[in-house]
């Protein structure tokens, strides 16, 4: 989750781990013959509505950083829709940056 406070969402100032968008992150120890061991990281994330335009540079976004950690070594990003995004998932901290509190 600390690598995912790099990632944002280029229309709000915020992080997608402050905006609620992860949803969840399931990390697996994976032995491959090429690369040796490692990680395996899938992720489950949200978007603040259906029709972003962003969709895909976020998501990709997301993969790339997680990649680039020490010790993964394939990451999968999935969009889901539920349950649906609601700005009651915004961090403490990213409301006060966006002056919702």
């Amino acid at each position: 989750m600390k690598a995912l406070k790099d990632c944002y969402d280029p229309e709000i100032p915020v992080s997608v781990v402050d905006l609620g968008l992860i949803y969840k992150v399931k990390i697996q120890p994976v032995q491959e013959k090429h690369t040796g061991s490692g990680h395996k990281v899938e992720v489950e994330m949200t978007l603040t509505a259906p029709g972003c335009p962003a969709h895909t540079q976020i998501s990709q976004q997301v993969k790339e950083r997680i990649e680039r950690m020490p010790g993964v070594t394939s990451a999968s990003v999935s969009v889901v829709w539920s349950p649906p995004w609601t700005p009651d998932r915004i961090s403490q901290s990213a409301r006060q940056k966006l002056g919702i509190d």
